[in-house]
Order: structure tokens, then C-alpha cells, then sequence
């Protein structure tokens, strides 16, 4: 089974035509693949019952055995919002008397016990990411959470009381925290505090409260966290790490032409966004000669710059070095990156100005 599985999500991590499938291919090409490898037999209604009634409305799996349900599957497009679909699934397990359930889009799996007491997101005991977390670590948990074998026997509820209620999950969260730091400071979002408790239980299945993140914070600077992400001494502080969490974006580039943009003082004539990028990426990279700080920069699905082109969609060399940057983006998304950029090599945001039409 374990060799199967493994090999199985090597595969799914490596397909990209995940992120653009719909719902019912998401189910063809990974959910019920997935089952099967776990020794549920997808061809037995009996087993692997789809589209199972609950009170006039239906559940997308309902694992069964011995015409008992034992665990609820609610399947989801790639780039749903699950957290709306949550309370739903979680009732209709509570009034089965489903003790597992799991709620997906084929990327994420969150693990849910219904029956425990608590909010609905307190219910849930852990989370899987396909593209975040390791191959046999996804391979290892699907086995101790899903498997048809363990979850018959009782072994699937057991192991996850056990997670739930773990001693080393805040050890594990302190592990895991300076991780989802390091992760949080390369994406554009506004609501640190929270993103970093979902990245942190992205990573490592645990989801920190609020009051273990804010503690992470106020200690930041035990992390040397600026020593291994910013590298510039001018970004030594906490403020200057949030300034850059949020650099000034602006959203009127949409429909714009771009005529020239400046940086640090000189200006650049150009007709295509990606220029920006491009420019500015070598202009940087030829000055510093430090090319591992730019390949930090990351999408919540992929790179922005890597030493791989085949990572992205529209790779483009930069100029004097062994570095691609991905130029299939919007103009507002160019604009953000370039200016996350110039942060992350310790100039000033406002270093660019642009001229469109």
C-alpha cells in the first residue's frame, strides 16, 4: 500500500493540471485514485457510496462497511473556499454520527472529528497540503487517517484522538513557526497574524492560536529570522519586516499601457509589464551577485524566480544569470513583485516610479 500511495503522490505533485481542474475531474484523477490505493474499492457502491444522501441533501463519499458510514468526503474545486462548505459537512456528520470526515480540493485535505466537542474549526485535527508538505509524510498520514484497513479496525479514529490530542503539537508548532515566518514574508497578505497560524498548520498539520503566534512575534528576534531571510542589516527589526509584508501596491494598472518606468534614479523605456520584472531582476541580481535571497520569492502555488524553467508557465533568463523569472502575470501582479523584490535587497519601495498611458 505504501509504495503505491507514494508513488501516487509523487505523480499528483508533479501534474500541474491539477490547479485547473473542476470538481468532478478533481474526484476522477485524485480523490478516487487516492481511495483505491488505500484499499477502498471505488467500483463497490457498497464501499464507496458517491453522491450519499443525508436528509435530502448529499455527501460527495460516504466510506461504508458493514452499511455503516464511516467517514464523509465533501470534494471541492481547486481554489474554492473550503472554509464555507465546513459547517455543512460537519452537520450532516454529527447527525450520522460520522466520527471522521474530510473536506478537499484534491490539494488541501482538512481532517475533521464531527463528534468532538468545540467549534468547527476546533474539530479539526489535521491538515494535509499536496504541494507543501513532503511526499512521504502526505503518504504516512493518509495511511494512519484513511486507510480502509485502519479505519475498520478503529485504528483511523485512535490515531487521530492521538493527534488531537498530542502532547508535542505545540512543540510541533514551535518548530514549524519560524518556518511559516519564512514563508508568510514572501507572499502579499494583509492578515499576518492569521496567515502565519494557516501556514504553520499547512506545514506541519497543527494550527497555532492566536496567542502562540502573537508570543512568536514579540520574539522574533530569537529566530535571527533577518539573518536568514533579509540579509540587510537596515531590516533588523520586526516593523521593518511588516513594512514588507504589505509593500504599496497599486490597482489601476489593469487596461494600462506602460510607457517607462524608473529605478533608483534612472529610466527605463519600455512597452510590454514583464519588463519591469525583468529589468529590475537583473539590474539586482548583476549589482548583489546574490542570487538565493531572489529564488525566496514565492506565489501560494509556485515560484516567481527559480533555477528551473520547467517551475513555471512563461519562464524568462535573466540577463548574466542562471535565474528564471515568471513573466505570465498580470500588470498589478508585476508591479507587486517588483516591488517585494526591491524590498527583499534593502531599497526602498518607492524606488519605482511608472509612467502608463
Amino acid at each position: 500500500m505504501y509504495d503505491y500511495l507514494l508513488k501516487l503522490i509523487k505523480d499528483i505533485q508533479l501534474d500541474k493540471r491539477l490547479l485547473s481542474f473542476d470538481e468532478a475531474a478533481t474526484k476522477q484523477a485524485v480523490i478516487l485514485r487516492i481511495l483505491n490505493c488505500l484499499e477502498w474499492n471505488s467500483f463497490d457502491i457498497d464501499e464507496v457510496h458517491p453522491e450519499y444522501s443525508v436528509r435530502g441533501k448529499r455527501v460527495d463519499y460516504s466510506l461504508r462497511y458493514n452499511s455503516l458510514n464511516k467517514v464523509f468526503i465533501e470534494v471541492k474545486k481547486v481554489g474554492e473556499e473550503l472554509e464555507k462548505h465546513q459547517e455543512q459537512l460537519l452537520n450532516y456528520s454529527f447527525n450520522e454520527g460520522v466520527k471522521l470526515a474530510i473536506l478537499t480540493n484534491g490539494i488541501t485535505w482538512w481532517f475533521y472529528l464531527p463528534l468532538n466537542e468545540g467549534s468547527w474549526e476546533q474539530r479539526k485535527y489535521y491538515t494535509i497540503e499536496i504541494y507543501d508538505q513532503k511526499d512521504e509524510e502526505i503518504t504516512q498520514r493518509f495511511i494512519d487517517f484513511l486507510s480502509k484497513q485502519f479505519v475498520v479496525s478503529g485504528k483511523a479514529i485512535e490515531n487521530a484522538e492521538n493527534i488531537y490530542r498530542s502532547i508535542q503539537k505545540q512543540d510541533i508548532i514551535k518548530v514549524t513557526l519560524p518556518k511559516a515566518w519564512t514563508k508568510i514574508i514572501k507572499e502579499d497578505n494583509p492578515e499576518l497574524i492569521e496567515m502565519i497560524a494557516e501556514s504553520t498548520e499547512k506545514m506541519c498539520g497543527y494550527k497555532p492560536d492566536q496567542s502562540t503566534v502573537i508570543q512568536f512575534i514579540n520574539n522574533i528576534n530569537k529566530y535571527n529570522i533577518n539573518d536568514h531571510i533579509i540579509k540587510n542589516e537596515k531590516q533588523n527589526d520586526i516593523e521593518s519586516l511588516l513594512k514588507y509584508q504589505k509593500p504599496y501596491i497599486q490597482k489601476e494598472f489593469t487596461n494600462k499601457n506602460i510607457t517607462s518606468f524608473s529605478f533608483n534614479g534612472e529610466k527605463y523605456i519600455i512597452n510590454k509589464w514583464k519588463d519591469i520584472l525583468t529589468h529590475i531582476s537583473a539590474i539586482i541580481l548583476n549589482e548583489s551577485n546574490d542570487t538565493d535571497r531572489i529564488l525566496t520569492l514565492r506565489g501560494k502555488k509556485r515560484p516567481y524566480f527559480t533555477k528551473d524553467p520547467d517551475k513555471l508557465r512563461a519562464p524568462f533568463q535573466v540577463k548574466g544569470t542562471d535565474v528564471f523569472v515568471e513573466t505570465n502575470l498580470s500588470a498589478n501582479d508585476i508591479v507587486k513583485i517588483s516591488k517585494k523584490l526591491i524590498v527583499l535587497y534593502g531599497y526602498n519601495e518607492n524606488s519605482i516610479k511608472i509612467e502608463v498611458t
